[in-house]
C-alpha cells in the first residue's frame, strides 16, 4: 500500500498511521530540521508507513525518495545526496539496514565521513513473526565496529527527536537504532539531547542498570519494585552507544556494588560489550552482568512474548537483578 493508493480518511490509512506512534516523532525531527533551514532529505526502502515517513513525505513531498527495495542502493544515494550538499536520512528496517547495508555504510559513508543519517528501526526482536531474517540483534556490534560511524540507541519519541535535531552539528554520519514506535514515553516533549552523555535516572549502591532503546523503561519500572524490597538500585540511560560516555561508566563502577547493562541485542559486541571494554581497563569494585540475547538466534514468537521469555521486561530484569544479588 502506498499513500497514492489510500485515501487519508480511510481506515486503512488510520489503521497503518496508528501502528507504531512513536514513530510520528521521527517525521517530526525532520520537519524541525526542514524549519531550521537544514537540506534534508529523507528516503526509505519501501517502508514508509512501516517507519512513519508516510507523515514527512506528505509534508514535504520534495524531500521525500522512495527507493523501493534497494536498501544497499539508498546509502550509497545518501552518500552521494551528502557530497551535494544535502542532508540525507535513510530508514529501513535495522536487519537490512546494519547488515544487509554494512559494506555501503563502511566505504560509502564512514569512511568518506559523510554526514548521512542511518535509521535502522524495527531493532531487535521486535518484528517477532517475521524471524530471524527480519530480527536485529547484531547490529550495534556491526555499526560500533565502523571507525567513525557514531551509534544511538533512542529510548522513546521524544528523545528520538532531540537527537535528530542535536545531529544537525553532529560532524559524524550516524546510524540511529530505534523500536517500532511503541515505546512507552519517558521524557517531556521538550527533552534535550547530547551525544556521548548518558542520563543518570536515580543512583543505586547495590544495584544500577545501564540501558538502552526499548530496555530503558523496563528497567526503570524494575528499579521501582526492587527499591520496594530494599534494594539500592539505579538506572542509567545510555542511549549513545559510541562514543559511550566513559566517565560515567567509571563512575558508577566507585559506586555500585553491580552493574546490569541491558539491551535487546547479543550480549556479544553490544551495550554490555561497550561497558565491559571500560571496566576492564580501570577495574573497579563492581561486578558486570550483560544481559540481553544470549548469543543465539531469537526464538520466532509475538514481541511480548519473546521480550518476556528472554526477561527483557521489567519482571525479567527484577529476577536477573535477584539471582546477581543472590550471586554475591
Amino acid at each position: 500500500m502506498t499513500s497514492a493508493t489510500l485515501d487519508e480518511g480511510s481506515w486503512q490509512y488510520r489503521a497503518l498511521n496508528a501502528l507504531n506512534p512513536g514513530l510520528d516523532y521521527l517525521s517530526l525531527g525532520l520537519s524541525d530540521l526542514v524549519a531550521e533551514g537544514h537540506n534534508v532529505i529523507a528516503g526509505t526502502a519501501d517502508l514508509q508507513y512501516s517507519n512513519g515517513l508516510n507523515r514527512f513525505a506528505e509534508e514535504h513531498p520534495d524531500r521525500f525518495v522512495q527507493f523501493g527495495i534497494s536498501e544497499q542502493h539508498m546509502v550509497s544515494a545518501a552518500a552521494g545526496m551528502a557530497t551535494a550538499g544535502a542532508m540525507p536520512f535513510v530508514a529501513t528496517f535495522a536487519s537490512f539496514l546494519g547488515l544487509l547495508c554494512c559494506e555501503q555504510i563502511r566505504m560509502d559513508v564512514a569512511y568518506t565521513k559523510l554526514p548521512v543519517r542511518l535509521i535502522g528501526h524495527h531493532t531487535g526482536i521486535s518484528l517477532g513473526f517475521y524471524g530471524t531474517s527480519h530480527h536485529a540483534t547484531e547490529d550495534i556490534s556491526t555499526m560500533r565496529a565502523l571507525a567513525g560511524l557514531t551509534v544511538v540507541s533512542p529510548s522513546d519519541g521524544p528523545q528520538l527527536r532531540a537527537a535528530i535535531r542535536a545531529s544537525a552539528d553532529w560532524p559524524e554520519p550516524i546510524y540511529f537504532r530505534i523500536g517500532r514506535g511503541r515505546d512507552e514515553q519517558i521524557y517531556a516533549e521538550d527533552t534535550s539531547f547530547e551525544f556521548g552523555k548518558g542520563i543518570v535516572h536515580r543512583e543505586g549502591a547495590d544495584v544500577t542498570f545501564i540501558a538502552c532503546g526499548s530496555l530503558v523503561k523496563p528497567a526503570l519500572d524494575a528499579a521501582v519494585e526492587l527499591a520496594a524490597k530494599g534494594v539500592s538500585v539505579g538506572v542509567i540511560d545510555m542511549p549513545t552507544i559510541k562514543p559511550l560516555d566513559e566517565d560515567l561508566v567509571r563512575q558508577t563502577a566507585a559506586n555500585t556494588g553491580i552493574i546490569i547493562t541491558a539491551e535487546e541485542h547479543n550480549i556479544l559486541g553490544g551495550l554490555g560489550a561497550a561497558v565491559a571494554e571500560i571496566m576492564a581497563e580501570r577495574p573497579s569494585r563492581a561486578r558486570l552482568v550483560r544481559h540481553g540475547i544470549k548469543d543465539e538466534y531469537s526464538l520466532i514468537a509475538g514481541p511480548k512474548r519473546l521480550y518476556a521469555h528472554y526477561q527483557l521486561d521489567a519482571p525479567g530484569l527484577v529476577s536477573v537483578a535477584e539471582a546477581a544479588l543472590a550471586d554475591e
